[in-house]
């Protein structure tokens, strides 16, 4: 870790105010844009994938592997990446992958099976995961201190930003030109990037030798261990959790791996990943807030789309159009947020950032058949204003005293933390949609009985309703009528399952909050702050 932190280190300016030249800033704009291709590419099929699916053959419960197939691959190679880029050197392993991110982004549209697409988008995903660590290492380590929020903010937009737009983006474009061009969406900003890096990173040899004093063991169980428990995640509702004999097992190894990869970290001489970082006040309590920044990030961008979809019958543009509200004024929040840091106490940023988002969640409680695209906007932009004020400051609060050869480790854990924690959001809020579902269910039914008086009212003018459109068999007029009441309890149970499923994420980010706030005050962010 401390030869990469050295290899990326030796463009940095040599005092910590030094005059940061363009190169440099072409360096971090250019890795922030594979950043943000890298967390985009998270959530654009979200919104596609029906038409995906429908193209390629593959049924409604493998299709998920679409988006499962990337994200086990990003979180498995983000940890890797600090021990690859002294073995090839951080021009050339960061060029080479994002090559490589390009091509298999493109053939992805070219995918004629199921099997091809999830190769296809495992590889793409293990290629474009080295993007994000790449650009907040780059960030904390060419960027003199005091210039580190900028730098942050810039890493924010694919933190935050990114997530929230990735559904528009998909929505359009598939909607517009047809689903293959969510993959050719990357092309130009990846050549973009390509052009940024290739003059101004440094040139160094490759140090082979490296290989033979790697962390294998470390390695290798944090692969098994991060693999398995993605798949758990990704994959444990839909298969009744527990109750599948695949998911045990998968529980198992996952449980293992990690708790050897534990073992092995904090015993041997060159670790991986430096966990003792974690037990820094502000490092650990940040990443905490990361965590959970994470569950609610990701969590709001599955949550609001399945809701339109599910509930109000939206396709994936209408879908896309709504959630725009939450992308695109933090393009123009963010910019500001170096700003405020320099005047407002960053903790109190950050407090304010997650109270916004809270509160967002809360708004979306009270849930109707009528609450759509028009009630959503309030929410979406006070969501949009939270991420927008959390993520610089919070990342500078957590890295501020991180010394440059950690910054490595911090870089990996950070973002690896996150994308974990979205994965926990994500599979935690199908749950909590499928059990209070059932719970409001079974509360309605008892209430909605064929000896209670309003029902039978209720199933009456239904019947006397279908018998005057044209309806001639009352007993046909009658199953009608049983019907709807039965879809109208299933849409109240939803609705009120979906409410609830927005108070717990509200709930969990008020936690984030107080961990935010029992950090301590930092003389200035990033690594280098002591």
């Amino acid at each position: 870790m401390r030869v990469m932190v050295n290899a990326v280190s030796q463009a940095a300016p040599a005092g910590a105010e030094a005059p940061t030249s363009f190169k440099t800033w072409f360096a971090v704009v250019g890795s922030m844009i594979g950043a943000f291709m890298a967390v985009l590419n998270i959530q654009i099929t979200n919104a596609s994938l029906p038409d995906i699916q429908g193209a390629i053959g593959a049924g409604i419960d493998d299709g998920g592997w679409i988006s499962t197939s990337y994200l086990v691959a990003e979180i498995v190679v983000i940890p890797l990446t600090g021990f690859l880029v002294p073995v090839f050197s951080l021009r050339r392993y960061l060029l080479t992958n994002t090559a490589l991110f390009l091509v298999l982004s493109v053939a992805c549209a070219f995918a004629g099976n199921l099997q091809q697409m999830i190769l296809l988008r495992a590889l793409q995903g293990f290629f474009g995961g080295v993007l994000i660590p790449l650009a907040f290492t780059i960030t904390l380590t060419m960027l003199p201190r005091s210039k580190q929020p900028i730098g942050l903010a810039l890493f924010a937009l694919s933190a935050t930003f990114a997530p929230a737009i990735g559904p528009t983006i998909g929505g359009y474009l598939t909607q517009t030109y047809g689903w293959q061009y969510i993959f050719y969406v990357n092309v130009v900003p990846g050549a973009v990037m390509l052009a940024a890096l290739f003059p101004t990173l440094p040139a160094a040899p490759m140090k082979l030798s490296l290989l033979k004093r790697g962390d294998w063991p470390g390695i290798a169980t944090l692969a098994i261990g991060l693999a398995a428990l993605q798949t758990v995640l990704e994959e444990g509702n839909k298969d009744d959790w527990f109750g599948s004999p695949f998911i045990v097992k998968l529980s198992v190894v996952a449980v293992l791996s990690l708790g050897a990869f534990l073992w092995i970290e904090l015993t041997v001489a060159n670790p991986l990943l430096n966990l003792r970082l974690l037990t820094r006040r502000n490092f650990g309590l940040g990443s905490v807030s990361n965590i959970i920044l994470g569950m609610a990030l990701y969590g709001s961008v599955f949550l609001l789309p399945s809701y339109l979809s599910q509930m109000q019958g939206y396709n994936s543009e209408q879908v896309g159009e709504v959630l725009a509200w939450t992308g695109f004024p933090q393009l123009l929040i963010i910019p500001f947020v170096p700003f405020l840091m320099k005047k407002v106490d960053a903790r109190i940023l950050v407090g304010v950032g997650f109270l916004l988002f809270a509160a967002s969640c809360f708004l979306n409680i009270h849930l109707s058949k009528d609450y759509a695209a028009d009630q959503l906007v309030l929410p979406n932009v006070v969501r949009a204003v939270g991420q927008s004020l959390v993520m610089t400051p919070l990342s500078a609060l957590a890295t501020g005293g991180i010394e440059r050869e950690s910054a490595g480790s911090a870089s990996a854990l950070f973002n690896m933390m996150r994308n974990l924690g979205g994965s926990v959001g994500i599979a935690g809020l199908q749950t909590i949609l499928t059990k209070r579902e059932q719970f409001h269910s079974t509360v309605i039914t008892t209430h909605v009985t064929g000896f209670s008086e309003a029902t039978a009212d209720r199933i009456q003018q239904l019947q006397e309703r279908f018998l005057s459109v044209g309806g001639v068999d009352p007993d046909l007029a009658w199953n009608q009528a049983v019907q709807a009441i039965g879809k109208s309890v299933k849409l109240q149970s939803f609705l009120l399952a979906y409410g609830d499923a927005f108070y717990l994420m509200g709930g969990a980010l008020v936690l984030a909050l107080l961990a935010a706030l029992m950090m301590k005050k930092t003389s200035g962010g990033g690594a280098g702050a002591h």
